[in-house]
């Protein structure tokens, strides 16, 4: 589209809006504005105009407000006066007067009725090119006015999390577009993971957008999304909706994700309890055996159709025998590991205390395992109050009992 079509017809450049829905009341609570162009019968996006850096920034700017400016009108007018409005801007070219021009239009409609607690600046981190600090130092001031920021696009292009962290965002949106594709890495899953840690951590609400599937919305559930946005929900619309549009369907699609979630848990439950009773019975069974070494060796010969890996450690994490690793279907044992040291691991000292507490076993979430790169969980089991045997169980294992869910 050429960009002076659009600035000679400006009063065609008009903003729709795309709902977003929160998970606590399955309802709509807020807007992503964006700009459209209308062109004879056809609604046409402005997001090629406004990511093209090519076309001149006042161009750009003069656009972007024209299409706030339309937006926040229709919100005056709505009858839904505590909806969220997600306002999108580009980072570099808000640097360009700190944000002068955009908080006092807000302030504007501020005078007008609009509380600025209802905006949510939305910015792209990845693309600023400024200072990270002057950005942050702008965002800290806009949120004195009760204004909202937003982080978007992680996930979808390379995002640094130490320069989100230093935004201290109160929304992150998180792009699933990548969760759509046939081989998703599992590398993928654990970034946006780390997002999520992020997101706890700095306080802030995880937003999930570009879903287009009954399974990427059950995805955003599991993995703490409170808001979610795209197609499968609703499409951008030239029209607000009504706040329960969705209401009734959200909550059976929820109750259908809560009974998927509750069966694995009871799944995962199953394993663990399975695990607890083996392993009472085997120890109890080689009780005179003192030599962890040879104790490992009869463990895995019991164990071989669930685990690929058993060591012992002590409560302070120095492995106090060697790893038993199962190989082309043959045990090996490998001395290296002795007195190797574990408790730097996540959650490690944690586990051990509670086993000791509990004096029962636990069963870890997904991981990756460093060395065979395999998706995999480990039990770990109290021997006694100071040592505690750790095993690997095999992906194959878990697929057979749903446990890799």
């Amino acid at each position: 589209m050429d960009p002076l079509d659009i600035m000679t017809h400006l009063h065609d450049v008009i903003p729709h809006y795309q709902a977003i829905f929160s998970a606590d009341e399955h309802c709509v609570i807020g807007y992503e504005v964006l700009g459209r162009f209308r062109t004879g019968e056809d609604v046409v996006s402005l997001g090629p105009f406004f990511q093209d850096e090519t076309i001149p920034e006042e161009f750009r700017m003069e656009v972007d407000q024209i299409v706030t400016a339309k937006a926040l009108d229709c919100f005056l007018a709505s009858s839904d006066p505590a909806a969220l409005i997600f306002i999108n801007r580009d980072a570099n070219l808000l640097m360009l007067d700190r944000g002068e021009s955009f908080l006092q239009m807000l302030l504007h409609y501020q005078a007008k009725g609009l509380s600025l607690e209802r905006i949510v600046l939305e910015i792209t981190e990845h693309h600023f090119k400024g200072d990270i600090h002057q950005l942050s130092h702008l965002l800290t001031y806009m949120r004195t006015y009760g204004i909202k920021i937003a982080v978007d696009n992680i996930g979808k292009e390379s995002s640094h999390l130490d320069r989100i962290g230093l935004l201290s965002p109160d929304i992150l949106k998180i792009d699933l577009e990548e969760l759509r594709k046939t081989s998703v890495k599992h590398s993928y899953h654990d970034v946006l993971y780390s997002i999520s840690l992020l997101a706890r951590k700095i306080g802030a609400t995880l937003l999930y957008e570009d879903i287009e599937a009954a399974f990427q919305l059950q995805y955003a559930w599991r993995n703490g999304g409170r808001y979610y946005q795209g197609y499968y929900l609703a499409r951008p619309a030239a029209h607000l909706l009504e706040r329960d549009y969705l209401k009734e369907r959200l909550r059976q699609e929820f109750h259908q994700f809560i009974q998927h979630e509750k069966k694995k848990l009871q799944t995962l439950y199953n394993i663990s309890e399975q695990f607890q009773q083996r392993l009472t019975v085997l120890l109890n069974k080689y009780k005179k055996v003192t030599d962890f070494n040879e104790l490992i060796c009869f463990l895995a010969e019991e164990l071989s159709d669930s685990c690929f890996r058993i060591y012992i450690c002590d409560e302070d994490g120095f492995q106090r025998s060697a790893n038993i690793f199962k190989h082309k279907e043959k045990w090996e044992l490998q001395p290296q590991y002795y007195m190797k040291n574990w408790s730097w691991r996540p959650y490690f000292l944690e586990n051990i205390f509670r086993m000791r507490l509990r004096k029962s076993g636990i069963l870890s979430d997904l991981y990756s395992d460093i060395e065979t790169g395999e998706t995999i969980r480990t039990f770990s089991y109290p021997i006694d109050e100071k040592h505690y045997l750790f095993i690997d169980l095999t992906y194959d294992y878990l697929f057979e009992n749903d446990g890799h869910l």
